[in-house]
């Protein structure tokens, strides 16, 4: 739908709802007199009701999501008001004419109670839904078009693109210039020493942190050192103790000289010592 179209409906839009406002005022203004409204608030009851309703619409065509909802219900609470002043507008006659003064918009006194209850609420109504539904209005955020966004996006790309891949700079040693050699009159060579200026890339150290251990140490990263047997460990001990008395002859001593662990020097321990008894015995 082009502008000219969209302003057309808005312009009829506008016309209907005039002329339906015109057609309620009558009513509305007569049932506020009956009410005990003067000559000056009678002709502002109108704009009270309808006036509220055309807010509502408005701020339904603006919000978005549960304000507009909430928009929505207002204009259907206050549609349906107006709808029944204008309904018992039409069945007492007493009520038409300008010389309306105050009386009852009803014979049946729960009735009468509630149409009172009913046009008396609406102007108190009107401020509070009035102010909530134009602070929503002020503070509404529309919601991005996706259309702008695709094409701020492909001007963003352009422009990257438009700027090319940053340069690099070549770090690479120049080659050392060759010093040129003069001789001189009493067969003496002079060499010009030039300074040259070599570019060393450097580049930022990576500053790792340390790793906690989380489970058992992969076999890569084990030690590489071969395991001895039984056999070989006792050829040792025997080599190492030797000369070590009895008393001496303990399991943590022992670990300490194999490099073992605990279990296999105890086990080394009570072979040396069941040897040495052994011995001791074939002496004697």
């Amino acid at each position: 739908m082009n502008r000219k179209a969209k302003a057309a409906l808005v312009l009829a839009l506008v016309a209907v709802v005039g002329m339906a406002f015109r057609v309620s005022w009558n009513a509305l203004r007569d049932v506020a007199r009956a009410i005990g409204a003067d000559g000056t608030a009678a002709n502002l009851y109108p704009f009270v009701v309808d006036g509220l309703m055309a807010l509502a619409l408005v701020a339904a065509l603006v919000l978005t999501g549960d304000a507009r909802r909430f928009a929505l219900r207002v204009l259907a609470a206050y549609t349906l008001a107006s709808l029944v002043l204008n309904y018992v507008h039409g069945l007492v006659p007493a009520l038409h004419g300008e010389s309306v003064d105050w009386g009852r918009l009803a014979d049946w006194d729960p009735a009468n109670w509630a149409l009172v209850l009913l046009a008396t609420s609406l102007p108190v109504g009107s401020i509070y839904f009035g102010s909530d539904l134009v602070a929503k209005v002020l503070h509404h955020r529309p919601p991005a078009d996706p259309a702008e966004s695709e094409s701020a996006q492909i001007d963003t790309n352009r422009s990257t693109a438009e700027l090319g891949e940053p340069a690099v700079e070549d770090t690479s040693p120049s080659p050392l210039p060759v010093p040129e050699l003069a001789a001189a009159g009493d067969g003496t060579v002079d060499v010009e020493v030039v300074p040259v200026e070599v570019r060393v890339p450097v580049a930022a150290a990576e500053v790792s942190r340390p790793r906690r251990a989380t489970g058992r140490v992969p076999v890569a990263a084990r030690s590489s050192r071969p395991v001895r047997s039984e056999a070989e460990l006792l050829a040792e001990a025997r080599s190492l103790t030797e000369s070590w008395p009895v008393e001496k002859l303990t399991g943590e001593g022992i670990r300490k000289a194999l490099h073992t662990s605990a279990a296999k020097a105890r086990v080394v321990r009570e072979t040396l010592k069941a040897e040495r008894e052994r011995d001791a015995a074939a002496v004697t």
